[in-house]
């Protein structure tokens, strides 16, 4: 049995799911590989909040098991926050540099982010890069936009309109499934 590791922020943790074990971007994702019988397992990594300096201080628990594939979804709440795109930028490299030391032959996908519109252009604009430039600089599997067909969609989102809800993570599931199936 190979691992999967889901790290990220509520995004990957469910927030607000009535049934996160079972509606979850990961608990979705392993039932598509039961489904294919594949011999792999997912593990939730996510935290409500979490910004990258976050996921760094708490990764080493994580990935001291054995992990197959590494699933970064991180950078929104750094955004939100304020926290320079450079520091998100240098933070979200420390992350694959550390899980690719300790796991050589780990296979990593990362989920991109497109920026809310409260945010101002310039700032919007250089962090929205730091996603594909470090797909392309570390060779990862790339999701350009974790929440395509979801963001700003009532229906498929919590009262805050920031979470998805299961209908929503369904969607997700569905764009991001074809980058993890290849990394299997």
């Amino acid at each position: 049995m190979h691992n999967i590791l889901f790290f990220g922020d509520s995004l990957t943790a469910g927030y607000g799911l009535k049934d996160v074990k079972n509606e979850s971007l990961p608990a979705l994702i392993q039932q598509r590989i039961d489904a294919g019988g594949l011999a792999y397992h997912t593990i939730n990594g996510g935290l409500s909040g979490d910004t990258t300096s976050g996921g760094l201080y708490r990764l080493d628990y994580w990935i001291n098991r054995p992990v197959a594939v590494f699933v970064l979804e991180l950078g929104i709440n750094d955004i939100i926050r304020g926290i320079p795109p450079q520091t998100t930028a240098h933070n979200l490299q420390t992350i694959i540099d550390r899980v690719k030391q300790r796991h050589p032959h780990v296979k990593i996908a990362l989920m991109g982010m497109e920026i809310p519109a409260f945010i101002p252009g310039a700032f919007a604009a250089q962090f929205k890069a730091i996603f594909r430039k470090l797909s392309e600089t570390n060779h990862t599997a790339f999701v350009p936009f974790y929440l395509q067909d979801v963001a700003g969609i009532a229906h498929l989102n919590l009262p805050d309109r920031l979470h998805p809800n299961a209908e929503g993570y369904k969607i997700i599931a569905d764009n991001v499934w074809p980058v993890i199936k290849k990394l299997l």
